[in-house]
């Protein structure tokens, strides 16, 4: 499989990353799936479209995202995070773009005239350009999709795989309370795992009690008790009983 890399080196919106990627992109059609979500979807069935068409779902709050508003089947405006929603259609983070070529001209020109909502140059922007040049978008609905851009819908959506996927493994003085997963190459000893935990692979975890929580890939927990907790990859947690969210390569111990 040949993959093309780009380095967006500045943070500046997911237009802006797009429109890096440009030398890559053909007038071919090109799907966009952004890589903070889970989807369970046939996109077989979205590539069918005979018009552009973003992946929405309804929610309650849809603060968080941007939104689409319909009319007659097709997508009249999509705004970014708007504080005052008129629309419950959040977009999930899946697009399949016809005329990517056309994008990617709206997206140069948002960025020539600095068009930035909340200070980023914003692939929202980019396809409401589309449509205002007269090119049709549609919705299509999931109903699978799994947010992962909080730690509270990141541990919601580990909860929900796991009913999916379960450890068939259970190292010797371990108790497991299932759903949870252990890697076969995680270390756990004298430990009480579960419910609703994941044990990635490389990481160890003694005498120590884990659930509801994640810990990454080669993180290490000490006798300490983890509840609604996401450990980094590298991260070291010794003693303690308590919540916590830390990031890779990190260190906290309790004494």
């Amino acid at each position: 499989m040949k993959v093309d890399f780009v380095e967006q080196e500045e943070r500046l919106g997911l237009g802006h990353a797009i429109f890096l990627s440009r030398h890559t992109i053909s007038k071919d059609p090109i799907l966009i799936i952004l890589g903070d979500t889970i989807f369970d979807v046939d996109l077989g069935n979205m590539v069918k479209s005979e018009y552009s068409t973003i992946g929405v779902k309804e929610v309650k709050d849809p603060r968080r995202f941007g939104v689409a508003e319909t009319e007659n089947g097709f997508i009249t405006k999509l705004i970014e995070k708007p504080e005052h929603p008129t629309s419950n259609l959040a977009i999930v983070g899946l697009y399949f773009i016809k005329h990517p070529d056309v994008l990617i001209d709206c997206l140069k020109e948002n960025i020539k005239r600095d068009v930035r909502t909340k200070n980023e140059y914003q692939l929202t922007d980019g396809l409401q350009a589309m449509i205002e040049r007269g090119e049709k978008l549609t919705t299509f609905p999931i109903e699978g999709w799994f947010d992962c851009g909080k730690p509270e819908t990141l541990l919601e959506t580990n909860r929900h795989l796991l009913h999916e996927t379960q450890t068939s493994i259970i190292p010797e003085g371990v108790v497991v309370r299932p759903p949870v997963f252990i890697s076969p190459k995680a270390i756990v000893k004298n430990s009480v795992v579960g419910p609703f935990a994941t044990i990635a692979d490389g990481a160890r975890v003694e005498e120590s009690i884990v659930r509801n929580s994640i810990i990454s890939e080669n993180a290490t927990v000490e006798n300490a008790l983890l509840e609604d907790s996401i450990i980094g990859s590298n991260a070291l947690i010794k003693g303690g009983f308590k919540r916590i969210n830390i990031g890779d390569s990190s260190e906290l111990e309790y004494y």
